[in-house]
């Protein structure tokens, strides 16, 4: 008995030690970039990365926010876009998936064909962009950055497998009631399918909030332009001005302007709302993905 109890023990710490450094491996990473960020240029570049920053400065981010406004409506706009793209398009993604789910509908197998093909194959980035300035006319509005994200065959599939996974006979007996195709939809199935769209909505949001090709390509008027797009300029702008000094010869102490720093300070903006957002989803999040992997 004792034995048994030692063996227990020790395995429980072995499990414990390596969750525990699987957590460090996780956190460490996002404490350097803290610490990066509020470290000056020259102590990164004289003593490297340390959890602690080297020599305090807030130097990185008053040169992020030297043009605050500007800052103010990329998140403003990257706010806007991931909570009305989120939710359009699981919205959209739920209904296709639940279509191509039931195999009731004599359509289902074509529909299902046309996403995995999409899936497969795309247009092309020029006919694309053809499309949604020329005979969409949606350049230059917000909606350029929030349709081309509205279904994609990957979400489509991942919501499918949860659909599936529900019982038949409930939706016949909704029928028997005299329920019809959109009381179901929306008064039985959305409701106890919460985990996958919490799983699918997390995506969903992930993929506006990081995005910033649509605002390269659509997107001229400054006030419409994503967070991410913002801080991918102020990355150029400070490596093309670095490149200039060094080739030009001026003289001008490098160390005086965010470079590691400054990149560390944009991983922060950018990725920081998502942080905390994430720990209110975790639970849905998880039993999402594990919720159509076990047949019966």
């Amino acid at each position: 008995m004792i034995g048994d109890k030692n063996h227990r023990m020790a395995k429980t710490l072995v499990i414990n030690g390596i969750f525990i450094l699987l957590s460090l491996a996780c956190v460490v990473p996002l404490l350097l970039i803290v610490a990066a960020s509020l470290s000056t240029e020259a102590g990164i570049n004289l003593r490297g990365y340390s959890l602690l920053p080297q020599d305090f400065s807030f130097q990185a981010y008053k040169y992020i926010f030297q043009s605050p406004k500007q800052l103010f409506y990329s998140y403003q706009i990257t706010i806007t876009v991931t909570l009305v793209g989120s939710l359009a398009s699981l919205l959209c993604t739920s209904m296709l998936a639940y279509v191509i789910a039931r195999r009731d509908f004599p359509l289902h197998r074509f529909f299902s064909f046309l996403v995995l093909f999409t899936l497969l194959f795309s247009g092309g980035m020029v006919p694309t962009y053809i499309m949604v300035s020329r005979y969409y006319h949606l350049k230059d509005t917000i909606l350029a950055l929030i349709l081309p994200y509205i279904i994609i065959p990957w979400h489509v599939f991942l919501m499918k497998g949860f659909f599936s996974e529900m019982p038949v006979s409930l939706i016949e007996a909704a029928k028997i009631d005299g329920a019809m195709e959109g009381i179901i939809f929306f008064k039985i199935i959305v409701p106890i399918s919460k985990p996958a769209f919490a799983t699918v909505g997390l995506f969903c949001a992930f993929t506006y909030w990081n995005d910033w090709w649509l605002s390269l390509l659509y997107i001229d008027n400054p006030r419409l332009i994503s967070l991410q797009f913002y801080l991918y300029r102020i990355m150029n702008t400070i490596q093309f001005l670095a490149t200039s000094m060094q080739t030009r010869s001026i003289t001008i102490d490098l160390g005086d302007l965010p470079g590691e720093t400054a990149r560390m300070a944009l991983c922060v903006l950018a990725a920081g709302p998502m942080l905390f957002i994430f720990p209110f989803f975790q639970k849905y999040f998880v039993r999402g993905l594990t919720m159509g992997a076990i047949k019966e």
